[in-house]
């Protein structure tokens, strides 16, 4: 859907100019930023936008020569997080993620950075307040917008970067209390519990274990415009999602032994429930033969002619069923 003269599109969320580390005015239209970025300062001009159509993207980027295969990508939500460079144009796709604890999921969202020279191009997938965010955060911090668009890229990358951290202390306190469940003395099975936190970790692993390599190339500088920003600066970004990554490792292999210890705890209590019902069906079984013996009215019997038969076999009954079920006790049978 297109705007009318000298209107910014719907989709735009935000439009401004930035030079020496300031914003320039308030959010102004596609036309007069771009303007004046084409003056020849060392301003550069920040489009934020929020879920766009083909149409839509392609008429606010027309004039910024981005290939069409990343502006493809950029319009589809489901991408692998990339770094992709286009002559003088980088493409980075991030996911951000936050962990819902009620429903004890990791939501993800999708951001798309288009990075060159006097322009940075966000486009946001799905509910993430990530960019919205920093750009009011860096409006206290002008040394890293003094270094440009690869400025901005950095701090939301360091941000998206940061949520995983939380998003692992979350996860993490869930799995210890799955690992408490699992060990108490309550019969409940956790094995549903566990799959539901394995699949949200496996899940969140493909967000943080691809972003690896682009940061390691944006650390080492290999990028257009990188030079502007200190290394320093995606290298320690690219530490933090290094040990996330292993974390992720790590209680995804924690989450395997405890639905491991789960199903043997299972096991267990099956086979306790067995020698329970073992124990108990012998003790009935004894004075039922009895019963059954005497049951039979011989006419040769000894016993049913005793003036003490009668007694004599319900005391051996009882005597019986106490005997086996002291010996059941002792061996934890019951």
């Amino acid at each position: 859907m297109g705007a009318a003269p000298g209107q910014t599109p719907w989709v735009i969320v935000d439009c401004a100019v930035y030079e020496g580390g300031v914003r320039k005015g308030g959010q102004v239209p596609l036309e007069q930023a771009l303007s004046q970025t084409e003056r020849g300062t060392r301003g550069f001009v920040w489009i934020g936008l929020r879920e766009p159509s083909h149409a839509e993207l392609c008429e606010v980027t027309g004039r910024f020569d981005l290939h069409p295969l990343a502006v493809e990508d950029a319009v589809h939500a489901h991408q692998r997080p990339k770094l992709e460079i286009y002559g003088e144009t980088v493409f980075v796709v991030l996911k951000a993620a936050r962990y819902v604890d009620s429903e004890e999921v990791v939501e993800l969202s999708q951001i798309m950075v288009f990075l060159g020279d006097g322009f940075i191009i966000t486009v946001r997938h799905g509910e993430t307040n990530v960019v919205a965010d920093i750009r009011r955060e860096l409006s206290h911090v002008p040394d890293e917008l003094n270094c440009g668009p690869i400025g901005v890229l950095h701090a939301i990358m360091d941000r998206v970067v940061d949520d995983y951290a939380a998003v692992l202390r979350d996860l993490d306190g869930d799995i210890e209390q799955v690992e408490n469940q699992v060990f108490s003395s309550l019969r409940a099975n956790a094995a549903e519990r566990i799959y539901k936190l394995k699949r949200e970790v496996l899940e969140f692993r493909q967000a943080v274990h691809p972003l690896v390599e682009p940061l390691d190339i944006l650390s080492k500088g290999k990028v257009p415009h990188s030079m502007e920003a200190p290394k320093e600066y995606f290298r320690d970004v690219h530490d933090h999602v290094l040990r996330a990554s292993d974390r992720i490792d790590a209680l995804d292999a924690l989450l395997t032994s405890v639905l491991s210890a789960n199903l043997a705890q299972v096991g267990i209590r099956q086979n306790e429930d067995m020698r329970k019902i073992s124990a108990w069906v012998a003790i009935v079984g004894v004075p039922t033969m009895i019963a059954g013996v005497y049951g039979m009215n011989f006419e040769h019997m000894p016993e049913l002619r005793w003036l003490y038969g009668y007694p004599f076999a319900l005391s051996m009954m009882v005597t019986a069923c106490v005997s086996l079920f002291v010996l059941f006790r002792r061996r934890g049978w019951l």
